[in-house]
């Protein structure tokens, strides 16, 4: 009987930009940086956790536009 090879978990064989779900630590320094936005100031925590799991579903979400070709000067 041939070998099978497990294929790799379809998160880690994507690249970034074809995940929808972002990272518990990407979500943590977003939220990071919100709570910086407002200059450490006391808020809500698992409000910042949710808009930062929300702006980030939203960015990966996104189609992204390839580069434009660089023009060469003369």
């Amino acid at each position: 009987m041939p070998k099978t090879r497990k294929s790799p978990s379809p998160i880690v064989g994507m690249p970034r930009a074809a995940r929808t779900n972002p990272t518990t630590e990407e979500i943590a320094l977003r939220a990071y940086h919100i709570y910086l936005e407002r200059a450490g100031a006391p808020g809500n925590a698992l409000e910042d956790w949710t808009r930062a799991e929300r702006e980030l579903q939203e960015e990966s979400s996104k189609p992204r536009r390839k580069p434009a070709p660089k023009s060469i000067a003369a």
